[in-house]
């Protein structure tokens, strides 16, 4: 291995320099601010389980993106953790075990075998927040309004298209059809694909009820805005849970709508099916194929803690949204003087007390202002310490 080689980091693993390192601390604080003034408590999971605590329940969907060590101390395998939410739902059903919603945040590294999309990250500073305790649509809207604050807080503005689906319209269909699980899993597999000719001979091989087929094999290619939701009624109209689920759906949109968002819907969407079970979204910017927050309802994670509590929730990558704007520009003094003169020491004292930056102009050393992200210097002028813009 020569020298340079030497230096190389793994793919999807980056380190943070300062300028953006600046940029997602200033994010950070400022969301975990926002989420304690919606009533979000902060928890801190830790960074490593034992692996059959870590991938218990809906965790098991993580075991591919797992990073799995053996414990010195004990022998037993634990794991990195991939995804924080599943947690913080234990820390909700064995930590806390309160009666009443819980509303919590977290913010922290997470760490994955492989990154989502092709040149991504492994290292994501996932960033979210989780509400249990409550099944009906306020939470839900509550958290997709959360969402939007946060995106907003990062400088997405009114570029954010919000894609809406309801995983319980998928599975009211599909529990009219006896199908077999290898048949479900062909089927969720197509859907995902939005695969049209796959999906036509698929139903065209089995003999399922005529208004199931018709439902399955519109659902996929039902999107758009609010103008499919009267095809969509008619066409769901004999699956009771289908056309409840749709009515949740038909509110979040009129209170999003009317406060300004980009509503994107898709009834046939099945994104995490088989840990969602009700409302899911994703936010975008246009053009990228990555979203740059998804979310959703999943009622059964805690079952495996002891307490099948409902919970909804969204998270997002820390980095990726401090990325939407630019990271700001250096601002600071540099203070030529030095520290045995407590004139010069309370000056400086007062300065960072009212929030300014400053850096001490070492003796001897090369201290050039544009290097250390200076615009102002703090000089001796006039029988005293005076500030002064420094000239480019």
């Amino acid at each position: 291995m020569n020298q340079e080689e030497q230096w190389l980091l793994p793919d999807g693993v980056e380190e943070v320099l300062p300028e953006r390192a600046r940029a997602i601390e200033q994010l950070r604080r400022r969301a975990l601010d926002l989420y304690r003034s919606w009533g979000y408590e902060l928890v801190f999971p830790p960074l490593i389980e034992f692996l059959e605590s870590l991938l218990n329940g809906a965790g098991r969907d993580l075991e591919r993106d797992t990073f799995k060590i053996t414990d010195q101390l004990s022998g037993r395998l634990m794991g990195v953790r991939a995804d924080m939410t599943p947690q913080v739902a234990r820390i909700d059903a064995h930590g806390l075990r309160r009666n009443g919603p819980t509303r919590l945040c977290y913010c922290s590294t997470a760490l994955r075998a492989k990154p989502a999309q092709a040149g991504g990250t492994r290292l994501p500073y996932q960033l979210g927040v989780e509400l249990f305790g409550h099944a009906g649509a306020d939470s839900d809207l509550e958290v997709v309004l959360l969402l939007l604050d946060t995106l907003a807080l990062a400088g997405a503005g009114d570029r954010v298209v919000l894609d809406l689906g309801h995983v319980g319209i998928f599975r009211a269909v599909l529990g009219a059809c006896d199908l077999s699980a290898a048949d479900q899993s062909t089927l969720e597999d197509i859907y995902l694909r939005k695969a049209r000719t796959e999906l036509d001979r698929f139903l065209a091989e089995r003999a399922l009820p005529a208004n199931a087929t018709r439902a399955l094999a519109a659902l996929p290619f039902l999107d758009g805005d609010g103008a499919v939701f009267p095809q969509a009624r008619e066409l769901l109209a004999a699956f009771p849970a289908a056309t409840e689920a749709l009515a949740e759906l038909e509110r979040l949109v009129a209170v999003l709508e009317a406060g300004g968002a980009r509503v994107h819907l898709d009834l046939g969407e099945l994104r995490g099916y088989h840990y969602h079970t009700g409302c899911v979204f994703a936010a975008y910017l246009p053009g990228d194929s990555e979203p740059l927050a998804k979310g959703g309802r999943y009622d059964h994670i805690g079952e495996v803690f002891g307490r099948a509590r409902p919970a909804t929730g969204f998270s997002a990558d820390l980095k990726k949204l401090a990325s939407l704007t630019p990271a700001p520009r250096g601002a600071g003094i540099l203070a030529r003087g030095g520290l045995d003169d407590p004139d010069f020491r309370e000056r400086v004292a007062q300065l960072r007390a009212q929030g300014e930056r400053v850096l001490l102009a070492l003796d001897g050393a090369d201290n050039d202002p544009a290097e250390l992200g200076c615009d102002r210097e703090l000089v001796v002028a006039d029988g005293g310490w005076t500030l002064q813009p420094i000239s480019s």
